[in-house]
């Protein structure tokens, strides 16, 4: 159970300190958000809770996919949040991500990576 809190603590920490940057500096809340940093937790903690390299390989394999449908959003955002507020781009942008998920997964199944 401590490893486990343990582990939920440090994450969190993660994400204050990503939102108290962000605070004070655009520039630099968003670079510290930008790196893979979840991910590298993420395969950090399967790599000590001993599963098998074959999980983690494919942790960062699946990551890379998934992040590339992310990518529209963060420049729809900034141009859909002046005109709609905060909520309703956050959700038309939540749709995009969707979307594109959904293309770049049909693009991809050609080539045999399957997705979904």
């Amino acid at each position: 159970m401590t490893w486990l809190i343990t582990k939920y603590a440090i994450t969190a920490a993660l994400v204050v300190l990503v939102s108290e940057v962000a605070k004070r500096s655009d520039k630099l809340g968003a670079l510290i958000a930008a790196l893979p940093m979840v991910t590298v937790l993420a395969m950090i903690w399967l790599y000590v809770e001993q599963q098998p390299d074959e999980k983690i390989s494919n942790h960062a394999w699946y990551t890379f996919w998934y992040v590339l449908p992310t990518l529209p959003m963060f420049l729809v955002f900034p141009f859909l949040m002046s005109r709609f507020g905060f909520w309703p781009s956050l959700g038309i942008s939540a749709l995009l991500t969707m979307a594109c998920f959904g293309v770049l997964a049909l693009a991809v199944k050609r080539f045999g990576i399957v997705l979904l």
